[in-house]
């Protein structure tokens, strides 16, 4: 019987790995607390708004105000590393 033709091997090569990605510098310290300060006072705004003691007797300004400062606290928090 005759033989079949054997493959010829590829010869691979060697396999260069990427050089690693430098990692990000962490936040500082006083970062997180940042974001904790602008969403609490957000919060604080709109509590004192519904409550009636910000200046214009519940504007609908003061919830955009107090929503924007909750925005901004989740945007930072994004860029906390």
């Amino acid at each position: 019987m005759p033989r079949s033709r054997s493959r010829q091997r590829v010869r691979k090569r060697p396999y260069a790995a990427p050089p690693p990605k430098p990692r990000p510098k962490e936040s500082p310290r006083w970062y997180g607390f940042l974001v904790l300060g602008l969403m609490a006072v957000g919060v604080a705004v709109i509590v004192l708004n519904y409550m009636g003691i910000m200046p214009g007797e519940g504007q609908a300004l003061w919830l955009w105000v107090g929503l924007g400062f909750i925005a901004a606290g989740f945007v930072a928090a994004t860029q906390w590393r």
